[in-house]
């Protein structure tokens, strides 16, 4: 099984794709720049997590505060502000549908929204940054279930 950490972000990846705005262009890495076939378009990671023990007798309940990000491309020649606003609100209201995840979690929070403009090349490409923290429980030895 996979760890409880992914399944909740599959569960993100499975939530904010088919958008009105960036379609299945939703992707789960960072590693590569995203090509201009695929924008706009969302990548979903996971940037952190905090893990704290809950109780005390082996094996412990760990109680972990997971950033997950989802960063918004959009490249346009006008309106891309815009545009990132749209794709935002279509994001948030997806993710507050079930802040559970599917019971997977105890909660989803989006925190906070950045964005970034830059004028190289043909037309500026907007990145709008969303940081999203999802709560939920595992026992020390069974990271792959949410409890």
């Amino acid at each position: 099984m996979a760890h409880a950490r992914q399944s909740i972000r599959d569960n993100i990846v499975s939530t904010v794709s088919g958008l009105s705005t960036t379609g299945q262009r939703v992707f789960r890495n960072r590693v590569y720049p995203m090509g201009e076939s695929k924008l706009p378009g969302l990548l979903v990671y996971t940037e952190s997590e905090e893990i704290e023990p809950s109780t005390i007798t082996p094996p412990r309940t760990q109680m972990r505060r997971m950033n997950v990000v989802i960063e918004a491309y959009v490249k346009a020649v006008s309106n891309y502000d815009e545009t990132l606003d749209t794709i935002s609100q279509q994001v948030e209201e997806a993710l507050s549908a079930d802040s559970t995840r599917n019971d997977l979690a105890k909660d989803t929070r989006i925190l906070s929204f950045e964005s970034e403009f830059s004028g190289e090349g043909d037309q500026p490409v907007a990145v709008g940054r969303m940081s999203i923290e999802v709560v939920y429980a595992t026992l020390e030895n069974a990271v792959s279930q949410s409890v």
